[in-house]
């Protein structure tokens, strides 16, 4: 009896150990998917010829979703009207694509899903899957490979496409501008280098698009472009590089609206140096204007005084060799009111003290500025520049480290374009010491005979400090540079005038090359590197 009840407790107790295992813990369901879908038939097959159907059907061997499909999808040649894809956000086994448009005959078509098929669950993507038929005898299998860059950037855009045309005897440059291109695909968001499958041989002009309406014609006013300088031959071993770059409009003007009792504004597009705007109307003795501009601005402000006692203005408008007559209704509007803000109160050692103003300053009165340092001594040599088309005037004055400067300018100092006087105003700006700043030298090893321009930029591409070289010019020394991360940029200034210069596509011109120092540059107070730049461009 006594060893029968022992092992009754001792089951008991086992019994209980097994039921506490079992709930300590939950089942965890076992490792994540990672697997993407695998294609498991199409009907008509995958790589299929003498395609004469107008239906797809491709199945998976698990439930999948089309995400970002408009992102991603690449067909080329591309289809208008472009062909049906289902499913749009179910999950489905399978994919059907209804085609719309007439096929070409003996052409070669891949549907590209870029990332865009993935699973329903985990969303692993079916990376690059593509859906090729022919509707000739054969799959055409030649490709063509490159890499996209940015003219003046360090990173190209994402989603850039990249078009093949046929150059035969149809062809000509202003093909871009209205048709579609034969072969199209596209860098996606995760890398520049780009790939065109499936073209047959023969010889074509490669061009790539930021394609802001996804239309693939292009469009100056807004899109980026980039093309390779002559016609490329398929097949080719070669890897080539497209540089994107932003067009300079010609320059269009349109109808102005008044914006002050005497400011007329000119909406524009392009090059605003090359605008001319002249007052047709009767004018009154004395009468004077000025065209004012600020960079980052779509307008051009027209002055004009006296006040015209009369309820229309006609203009006489320039651009790009087009000439227009504009009429203009006034209306009884306030006149502008003059304010003189200081571009910033810290001011970088040796350099001049920046104001902006809201109406041109045409005279400046140096008797009636007083610049007083933080120990009560004036400065009394300084000199005052006036950059009335800019909105902005300039004092400059001998700096000196860690110094506190009040400007005091007091009434009647300025004198704006209306005639109208300024009230007293008052200014502080502050300096730091050397050592607070850092320095950067570089050489240009190996850099051809000609002018180069050196910039130091953010990482945006916003230029902070620049030097124009002369032709020849090896070193180049920034001073006095604000702590922070710079990337060095180099600008081939082939024309020395200066500045960057875009390309032109009808013009077949190529941007100024740029290059940048491949390593970024983290710049110290007290601290003075020296870099070496080797360009081999001898």
């Amino acid at each position: 009896m006594f060893r029968k009840g022992l092992q009754l407790v001792i089951v008991s107790l086992l019994l209980l150990v097994v039921v506490n295992c079992a709930k300590r813990g939950t089942p965890t369901g076992g490792p994540k998917d990672v697997t993407p879908p695998v294609l498991v038939s199409a009907d008509p097959p995958n790589y299929s010829t003498n395609f004469e159907g107008d239906e797809v059907r491709i199945y998976f061997d698990e439930y999948i979703k089309l995400k970002d499909l408009n992102k991603n999808l690449i067909v080329s040649p591309p289809m208008d009207p472009k062909a049906s894809i289902t499913p749009m956000g179910s999950a489905s086994r399978f994919i059907d694509i209804k085609l719309v448009d007439t096929l070409l005959e003996n052409t070669t078509y891949v549907f590209n899903f870029g990332e865009s098929v993935t699973d329903n669950n985990e969303g692993n993507p079916f990376s690059f899957f593509k859906y090729v038929f022919s509707t000739g005898d054969y799959i055409d299998s030649l490709k063509v490979v490159g890499v996209i860059r940015d003219a003046l950037l360090q990173k190209a855009d994402n989603y850039v496409t990249v078009m093949l045309y046929e150059a035969d005897s149809t062809y000509s440059d202003s093909i871009i501008y209205k048709e579609v291109p034969r072969y199209i695909t596209n860098t996606l968001d995760s890398s520049n280098v780009f790939e065109i499958t499936n073209v047959k041989a023969g010889r074509y002009k490669l061009a790539a698009l930021k394609d802001a309406d996804n239309n693939y014609t292009f469009q100056p006013a807004k899109d980026k472009i980039a093309f390779y300088d002559t016609f490329i031959e398929v097949p080719s071993d070669s890897v080539y590089v497209l540089n994107l770059f932003t067009e300079i409009l010609d320059a269009e003007v349109s109808r102005p609206k008044q914006a002050s009792a005497q400011r007329i504004t000119f909406p524009y597009k392009g090059n605003p140096d090359s605008v001319k705007i002249d007052l047709l109307s009767t004018r009154p003795e004395g009468f004077k204007s000025l065209i004012t501009y600020k960079r980052g601005q779509d307008s051009l402000q027209y002055w004009f005084a006296p006040k015209i006692e009369t309820d229309s203005l006609v203009f006489k408008t320039l651009a790009n060799k087009k000439v227009d007559t504009t009429f203009l209704r006034l209306r009884n509007l306030k006149r502008d009111t003059l304010q003189v803000s200081a571009v910033s109160t810290s001011l970088v050692l040796e350099e001049d003290f920046m104001l902006n103003s809201t109406i041109p300053i045409v005279a400046a009165d140096s008797s009636k500025i007083k610049i007083q340092r933080s120990d009560s001594t004036y400065i009394t040599d300084f000199k005052t520049q006036l950059f009335p088309e800019k909105l902005q005037l300039s004092l400059k004055f001998d700096t000196e480290e860690k110094q506190s400067y009040e400007i005091v300018m007091l009434p009647d100092a300025l004198t704006d374009f209306y005639g109208n006087k300024s009230d007293t105003l008052i200014f502080r700006a502050t300096t730091k010491e050397y050592s607070d700043y850092g320095e950067f030298d570089i050489t240009l090893k190996g850099a051809a005979e000609v002018q180069h321009i050196v910039q130091l930029v953010t990482e945006k591409g916003d230029v902070k400090r620049e030097q124009i070289g002369v032709v020849g010019q090896k070193e180049f020394k920034f001073d006095r540079i604000e702590p922070g991360t710079y990337f060095a940029r180099i600008i081939v200034d082939l024309n020395a005038n200066g500045k960057f210069d875009t390309g032109s596509y009808l013009k077949q011109r190529q941007p100024e090359e740029v290059l940048y120092y491949p390593s970024k540059l983290d710049i110290r107070s007290g601290w003075y590197p020296k870099e070496t730049f080797i360009l081999n461009q001898e």
